[in-house]
Formats: C-alpha cells, sequence, structure tokens
C-alpha cells in the first residue's frame, strides 16, 4: 500500500477518531448486542440486526482508520521549505482572474479535505493545478463550468 499523506493536524484528527471508535462506539455497540440477546429469539429480533450491523460499521472503520495511520507519511507545513512553492500542506492564496474574488485553500490529504474551512486534497483538480507553482504565477483549472485561471498571490507554510 502506497504512503498516504496527512498534515498533523490530520494525523491528529484520525487518532482521536480512532480512540472515540474503541473507547466509546466500541463499549456502547456491545452493550446493545448484549441487551437486544436478552429480549430473546433472534431471528426475528431488528435491535439486534441493527446493533450487529452498526458493529460491523464501527469494526471496519477501526481497521480502516488504522490502515491509514500505519501507512501515513506525516507533513508538519511548518517545516517546509519549499522555497516559496505551492506544495503538499501550504496555505495559497489565490485570485480568480474572471471574478476578483479571492479564496484561499491548504492542500492536505483525502482525508482531512473540507471545502468550508478551506481545505482541498492534494488530487483535486485545483490543488494538481497549483501543485509546484509560486506566487505571481496562473494555474490554470478545469472546473466543470469551464476553464478558470487564479493567480497565485502568497502560499505560506502554517
Amino acid at each position: 500500500m502506497s504512503k498516504i499523506p496527512l498534515t498533523v493536524a490530520g494525523a491528529e484528527k484520525l487518532r482521536e477518531e480512532l480512540h472515540r471508535l474503541k473507547t466509546v462506539d466500541r463499549p456502547w455497540v456491545i452493550g446493545a448486542i448484549a441487551e437486544a440477546r436478552s429480549h430473546g429469539d433472534l431471528s426475528e429480533n431488528a435491535e439486534y440486526d441493527a446493533a450487529k450491523e452498526r458493529q460491523g460499521f464501527i469494526e471496519g472503520r477501526i481497521a480502516e482508520v488504522e490502515g491509514k495511520l500505519s501507512n501515513a507519511q506525516i507533513i508538519d507545513p511548518k517545516l517546509l521549505d519549499a522555497d516559496g512553492r505551492c506544495v503538499f500542506g501550504a496555505t495559497v492564496d489565490m485570485e480568480d482572474q474572471d471574478s476578483g474574488d479571492t479564496v484561499t485553500y491548504q492542500i492536505v490529504g483525502e482525508d482531512e479535505a473540507d471545502l468550508k474551512i478551506g481545505k482541498i486534497s492534494v488530487n483535486s483538480p485545483v490543488a494538481r493545478a497549483v501543485i509546484g507553482k509560486y506566487a505571481g504565477d496562473i494555474a490554470q483549472v478545469q472546473a466543470p463550468g469551464g476553464l478558470r485561471e487564479y493567480e497565485i498571490i502568497d502560499v505560506r507554510y502554517e
């Protein structure tokens, strides 16, 4: 399996989720299964079926998060020395050449991406267009609405 890039914050978020799954969710679902079993006949017990399904989901997610953490390549943006170049973990200020709107994105791993808070996946079209570029460069992004151009205003490693 290949390495999965994560920022320090993204890795910490996954560790917190794993801890919650193991210490809160897993014991809760075990209790729910025991409660459902106490109701008798399991063949027609919807509570039991639901609890077993939830247990399967939790165990699958635990395995998935453990796998991602074991294959993680954790990158601290503060320690990057990319000479102003857009790289994984960088925070990029850009201006849309058509509308003049400015946007700020941090390039992060797939599991950390959340557009609402300005974090875009390293595999997104915008991130692929800006990686390797410097402040002052123009990045062309193939968006669903057509080709968009962004001028890179600033690149920070925070």
